[in-house]
């Protein structure tokens, strides 16, 4: 596989955690999850789940559309796609997070 279809199934595993969550299958299904994201992990890729972090215009790792007016202490509500990470000889950002923000 090649770096973007590694990246379309993170995403796809990332949306599927989204709507799991909180749900009865949760548990259950979330094994198999953690299997899904430890083989990507072992050849390199993970992908991180920034919702409840702050947010400014200095963060580089995520693309943000704010709700809400002003633009001081804002907190990423929710998450449309994570940061998307491969270990290289650091870490390098593959996909950037897109989120949205509001002030919290």
């Amino acid at each position: 596989m090649d770096e973007q279809q590694i990246t379309e199934l993170l995403n796809q595993i990332f949306e599927i955690e989204k709507k799991i969550q909180g749900s009865p299958l949760e548990k259950g299904i979330q094994r198999n999850i953690n299997r899904m994201k430890m083989q990507l992990e072992n050849s390199g890729y993970r992908y991180h789940n920034p919702l409840g972090e702050a947010y400014d215009i200095t963060r580089l790792d995520c693309e943000a559309m704010v709700a809400g007016e002003g633009a001081q202490q804002l907190k990423i509500v929710e998450v449309i796609k994570p940061i998307i990470y491969h270990q290289t000889s650091g870490n390098t950002i593959i996909q950037k997070g897109i989120v949205i923000t509001e002030q919290g």
